[in-house]
């Protein structure tokens, strides 16, 4: 086993010195979890995640986890990391794309249990015809369960959203499962600089007995599992019964945005907070945006960045009060359906600032240029499209 002390959890979070790493986004949230103490994570493999459940299966070899099993497919692994959770241990999975759908059924459940589950999610097309490329279209699929969804922008954010994630799930006003979303191959698989906290260090073990849902044991039989056929066939009583607990999973669901700012430094990041236009993004396409901001400040233009950090719980209020006097509001995507427009127009009022793109999906890469042409658009600057270097 190796040398590790616990450490508080703010301690590990906010204060112990880093040392900076050339790592893959696969490889930081693999180092996340040799930090995180957990016990037990559970693998289905599916490409572009397998990288990930393969180093974490790494770290159970060399004595970081206390069990790590490949399970017989997505349902199966989902549904096992429930019932590892509810025995009161610190539980971790990832999955892609199709392997997400496969096994939403069992992911859709958490919440409504208290599983406080981290997943990852590394996010390609889900869709015919078959392809492994990373479209993020499947975070929308999401984003209605009441998890907590957190999107990296690059492998520092993978790092930090997947250790925070597991303190974030295991608050007791909280107690949801928390996914870390980010974009498969664009990360996954490419390195980046990262800033680690020391090895030897690692949070404090989960206990199970502080949550607000006790633990299954010899004692205590499943929680929130009804056992009374008359309550479960009672429409009255099986309504009102669903109806309360939905209320409380999406209360507990805003709860987390308290601890977003403690560990994340809050939902969103800003650049030029005066600008005459913004482009909103998250994830990769926020890398991406980072340039057009770039290139709009070489020529003069006042053009602002709003990284949207965490999907849900949606910082509202805080999009609202930055995009106030925005004159126009860029959004790319790497997704055909647009889901962050549709978040980011259902808050602010006057959304025919929004542009509804630009998207791009099927895994292609997202060119700055697309984003400059509607900052153009925006402003009336006629430019024909040149190559930006």
């Amino acid at each position: 086993m190796p040398e590790q002390k616990v450490v508080d959890v703010d301690y590990l979070l906010l204060e112990a010195p880093r040392e900076r790493k050339f790592i893959t986004g696969a490889q930081a949230m693999a180092e996340a979890i040799k930090r995180a103490n957990v016990d037990m994570a559970i693998a289905y493999p599916i490409t572009p995640q397998s990288e990930v459940m393969h180093l974490v299966g790494d770290l159970w070899s060399q004595g970081y986890l206390k069990d790590y099993y490949r399970a017989e497919e997505e349902y199966g692994a989902f549904s096992a990391i429930a019932g590892a959770a509810r025995g009161g241990v610190r539980v971790f999975t990832a999955t892609s794309g199709p392997g997400l759908l496969r096994g939403l059924e069992a992911i859709v459940s958490w919440p409504g249990h208290r599983i406080p589950a981290v997943l990852g999610v590394l996010t390609r097309v889900v869709n015919a015809p078959l392809s492994i490329q990373p479209d993020n279209v499947e975070i929308s699929y999401l984003l209605n369960c009441g998890a907590v969804v957190l999107h990296a922008e690059n492998q520092q954010d993978v790092f930090d959203f997947t250790l925070a994630a597991f303190a974030i799930a295991e608050m007791v006003d909280v107690y949801i499962p928390v996914a870390v979303a980010t974009e498969g191959f664009f990360v996954t698989h490419a390195k980046g600089y990262v800033n680690m906290t020391p090895e030897d260090m690692k949070l404090p073990p989960r206990d199970p007995y502080k949550a607000p849902v006790p633990p299954t044991d010899c004692e205590v039989p499943p929680a929130r599992i009804q056992r009374d056929a008359p309550v479960q066939k009672s429409n009255f009583m099986s309504y009102l019964i669903h109806a309360v607990w939905q209320q409380e999973i999406w209360s507990s669901n805003a709860r987390a945005m308290k601890y977003i700012y403690k560990y994340l430094g809050g939902p969103i990041e800003v650049i030029n907070p005066d600008a005459e236009v913004f482009v909103v993004a998250s994830g990769c396409a926020a890398a991406q945006a980072r340039e057009a901001v770039r290139y709009s400040q070489l020529e003069g233009l006042n053009v602002g960045l709003v990284k949207v950090k965490s999907i849900r719980p949606f910082p509202e209020k805080e999009i609202r009060e930055v995009l106030k006097n925005a004159k126009g509001i860029v959004i790319p995507e790497h997704n055909i359906v647009g889901w962050l427009a549709r978040e980011v127009r259902s808050v602010i009022p006057n959304n025919d600032r929004v542009v509804n793109g630009p998207r791009v999906y099927g895994g292609m890469t997202l060119p700055t240029e697309l984003i400059m042409d509607e900052i153009y658009k925006i402003l009336g600057i006629k430019k024909e499209r040149k190559v930006l270097v």
